[in-house]
């Protein structure tokens, strides 16, 4: 019965995942957004969406913003000046400061303003990646 068990845990845990993705805010620093995404089960059809601030040496933090859709996720980094970002996912949004790594009261999400820096997408492999806005044409 043991050995079963055993056996059968890595196929429980085979659609299981934790995924991140950084924004490089000051690529001659150590200042950085980082969004990490946390399926605990094969099933679930919604995770875990963290935030990680980094300006070193000053603060590190990580901050849980809650549970999210997995299917087709984008996470929309804006900037707003100052070191303060917002970051939208559908109908939620949120802001942080990254000079003492603070969460801010967030716009409503079809409120948010700011220069758009990219998008945090989740793919069909799983796969968190960082994606910068396509250079406009000047059209």
């Amino acid at each position: 019965m043991r050995l079963s068990l055993v056996l059968l845990a890595p196929l429980l845990l085979s659609g299981c995942f934790l995924e991140t993705a950084t924004y490089s805010i000051d690529p001659n620093t150590d200042h950085a957004i980082t969004v990490r995404v946390e399926k605990d089960t094969f099933w679930a059809k919604e995770g875990t969406l963290r935030v990680i601030m980094s300006r070193l040496p000053e603060c590190q933090r990580q901050l849980e913003l809650g549970s999210v859709w997995l299917s087709g996720l984008q996470v929309e980094l804006f900037g707003n000046g100052n070191n303060i970002y917002t970051l939208r996912a559908d109908d939620q949004a949120w802001q942080i400061d990254t000079t003492g790594c603070t969460e801010r009261q967030a716009p409503d999400a079809d409120a948010v303003t700011g220069l758009p820096l990219g998008i945090f997408a989740l793919g069909d492999d799983d796969k968190l990646t960082f994606e910068k806005p396509e250079a406009s044409t000047g059209e």
